[in-house]
């Protein structure tokens, strides 16, 4: 019986030290791994209940999107995915005008002229809950909202504004209809 206790303790002891060393050597491995501002929005999972649920949040995720093109390095892999993510956010009124493969050419060539001319968007910001306006249009929900970008080159910053509409779809979620930079809302910092 002694026999038997000291057995069984000393095979408990055993997968303890064994189970803790699986953990810490997992645990430091995991830890050890930095997963980049676009392996983030990339791998948001917009089919799921990681969509936006707010007008508001739609946008700052289309932030993000939007300051991992112009601001951070990629793949070409990475760069169709981030694509693809933005375009998970357009109303499907929008995508009919604005085909992927016209909107993959134009956002590369919109990326590559950044880049030659130095410049960087510093902040992006969307406007408080309170500012957004709902509306109807069409007998769909409709939101309005504004978003300020402030952008750094070599001449210094400026800043811009840029008008948003929001329509919901049929699942709920918030979708970008239509988007125009606001006129007279550049400003240039000497």
């Amino acid at each position: 019986m002694k026999k038997t206790r000291v057995i069984l303790i000393g095979m408990a002891c055993i997968c303890l030290a064994v189970g803790s060393y699986y953990y810490v050597t997992h645990k430091a491995a995991r830890d050890d791994v930095e997963v980049t501002e676009v392996q983030k929005v990339i791998l948001r999972d917009l089919s799921g209940k990681s969509y936006p649920a707010t007008p508001r949040e739609v946008l700052k995720f289309y932030n993000r999107i939007i300051c991992c093109f112009y601001n951070e390095e990629y793949t070409e892999d990475e760069f169709q995915k981030l694509a693809d993510q933005s375009l998970a956010l357009m109303d499907q009124e929008l995508l009919s005008v604005n085909p992927a493969d016209q909107y993959y050419a134009k956002l590369k060539s919109e990326v590559e002229s950044y880049r030659e001319e130095d410049r960087m968007i510093s902040n992006a910001d969307v406007c408080s809950s309170n500012d957004v306006t709902y509306s109807k249009l069409d007998g769909k929900e409709c939101a309005y909202a504004t978003a300020s970008y402030f952008v750094r080159d070599k001449g210094g910053f400026s800043k811009s504004k840029q008008s948003y509409v929001l329509r919901k779809d049929e699942e709920g979620r918030w979708k970008i209809l239509a988007f125009q930079l606001e006129e007279g809302a550049s400003e240039e910092d000497e």
